[in-house]
């Protein structure tokens, strides 16, 4: 007869026996899954980073076109000043320029200069005569090469801060070039490749040397986009799912479940919480002042929705907005935001003829055929006017532009006045606004930190300043914060409306209304820092380049 202690002795030897057996295949199926689920995840990514590449070069085609119909001498003040028109309007280029005798004559951001600067020789040369440089002169940094392409005396540099993907789940990107003389693969940009480059300059998934690689190449014939990620990067990063994998043994299906119940369970949480927030009315609106930036008078303000859920933390509108809008929740929190603005600060609005409260709404809202209904019935019954009330529309929001150009011509003729809001981050250019025909713009707080950095984006607020004056457009520049922003601001040509912690942090409704009672507010940052130049004024140019396929 066994003893207790040998049948737990057995008992013991075979879990150990199953355990490894199923460790072992838990491994090996958790191994398969992960490496099928990366290379989709490749694809995907390589397919997204060739596209962006597409539309980086259509776009130098289209300067580099632009520029060689020049109508003007070679690098005189009045080509200098085409060339900067064509390099404000693109989006992917950090300096268009012209070559003489094999050398730099001028460009649009370094002028005419004094010693020309030798082209080195081209790195590829593509079928149309393109030349491609690598890191050329004068635009050498350390971290990040950018590239050059010249067709006869013009030639571009592209940005080297645009990467070829926003994916940072491990993934490394590299693109490559094929030489047309010597048919020859390289390196254009990117994390350097441990395979020959001749096995990926084609369509396709490829493992090499315990590598994954994805590539897609352009359809314009500049590059081949390459997306790719080592096994042992690969199982090191998935190392916790790869545990899992091994300790429930060969029950890969039952964990992928788990896993999935889990994440989605938590997902269903957040959303469930906000559903009876927004039910309940449980939000709460904050109210950051709009001051004129001479007088410190008090204009407006934006209304901020806050969050804090059932477990005590505070969630930022970017995830709680974004959750609405997935699941069919924003029509009802947007109204929410609407009603409490309008109770809250209505008095205020009745009380002070031009005082206007500010309500942020996306893309989601713009396409809902309810939305300007409940607008209207919302004013109506707060006996409010829809002139107190401003709509900011987020400048990503404006994406499909025909869309929200009858949004804003609703708007603006029910008597709200129409704002983009976060300027300076996307789709910024002169025809853009022309076609939207809004109010104002609300420059972005990136750019207003940029100030007296010696930023690239600094260089972008004088512009935008000058092309708001030429649209006579209002302005309101977020995120000041110091009074060297200020100073900065108020040396420029125009009227700046301002809104930053310098002028007030968020208040409670009960709060602003003191504010409010005061008509002007005082500087929350007292120091007395050194006033910076002012911005150089800025013509907004009549030439446009050719827009991109």
């Amino acid at each position: 007869m066994e003893t207790i202690n040998q049948r737990a002795l057995k008992a013991l030897t075979a879990a150990l026996v199953a355990g490894s057996i199923g460790a072992l295949t838990g491994y090996l199926l958790g191994r398969v899954a992960t490496v099928a689920l990366s290379e989709h995840r490749l694809e995907q990514s390589a397919t997204d980073a060739a596209k962006q590449a597409d539309r980086s070069l259509a776009e130098s085609q289209a300067v580099l076109a632009a520029m060689r119909a020049s109508p003007y001498s070679l690098c005189d003040d009045q080509e200098l000043t085409y060339f900067r028109a064509l390099l404000f309007e693109s989006r992917h280029l950090k300096d268009v320029g012209r070559t003489a005798g094999g050398s730099i004559s001028c460009s649009a951001a370094l002028g005419r200069l004094t010693r020309p600067r030798t082209m080195p020789k081209a790195d590829f040369q593509l079928q149309d005569g393109t030349r491609v440089f690598k890191n050329p002169p004068l635009y050498q940094e350390d971290e990040s090469s950018p590239i050059a392409l010249q067709q006869e005396d013009s030639y571009v540099v592209l940005r080297p801060d645009i990467p070829l993907s926003s994916v940072s789940s491990g993934i490394h990107f590299a693109e490559i070039a094929v030489d047309a003389p010597s048919q020859k693969t390289g390196l254009l940009r990117g994390d350097p490749l441990n395979a020959d480059l001749s096995l990926l300059a084609g369509d396709g998934l490829a493992r090499v040397n315990d590598a994954l690689y994805a590539t897609r190449c352009s359809t314009r014939g500049l590059s081949c986009v390459i997306a790719f990620v080592t096994l042992p990067e690969l199982m090191h990063s998935e190392r916790l799912p790869m545990a899992i994998y091994c300790g429930f043994g060969g029950l890969t299906g039952s964990l992928l479940g788990l896993l999935i119940s889990i994440f989605h369970r938590r997902s269903k949480g957040i959303e469930q919480q906000l559903r009876r927030a927004v039910q309940t009315e449980a939000l709460k609106l904050m109210y950051q002042p709009i001051v004129d930036l001479e007088t410190r008078k008090i204009l407006g303000a934006e209304a901020l929705a806050r969050w804090t859920d059932e477990d005590g933390f505070e969630v930022g509108p970017d995830v709680f907005v974004r959750i609405a809008e997935l699941r069919g929740m924003l029509p009802e929190l947007t109204s929410l935001v609407l009603r409490h603005a309008l109770r809250e600060m209505g008095p205020a609005m009745r009380a002070y003829p031009g005082f206007r409260i500010n309500i942020n709404i996306t893309s989601t809202n713009l396409s809902d055929p309810r939305f300007l209904q409940m607008l209207e019935q919302s004013l109506l019954e707060a006996g409010v006017s829809a002139r107190s009330v401003g709509i900011e529309i987020s400048e990503a929001g404006t994406a499909r532009q025909q869309l929200a150009t009858d949004a804003v011509f609703q708007l603006r003729r029910r008597g709200h006045r129409v704002y983009i809001d976060n300027f300076g981050t996307g789709y910024s250019n002169f025809s853009y606004l022309q076609d939207l025909a809004i109010d104002a713009i609300k420059i972005d707080r990136s750019l207003t930190k940029a100030i007296g950095t010696g930023a690239v984006s600094e260089a972008n607020l004088p512009q935008i300043l000058g092309m708001a004056k030429a649209l006579d457009l209002e302005v309101i520049v977020e995120g000041i914060e110091n009074r060297k922003q200020a100073n900065y601001l108020l040396a420029s040509d125009n009227h700046v409306h301002a809104q930053g912690w310098l002028f007030g942090y968020p208040l409670s409704a009960t709060e602003f209304a003191k504010l409010l009672a005061d008509d002007k507010v005082e500087e929350v940052d007292a120091s007395d820092q050194p006033s910076l130049p002012a911005p150089v004024p800025f013509k907004v140019p009549t030439v446009s380049a050719p827009e991109p396929d």
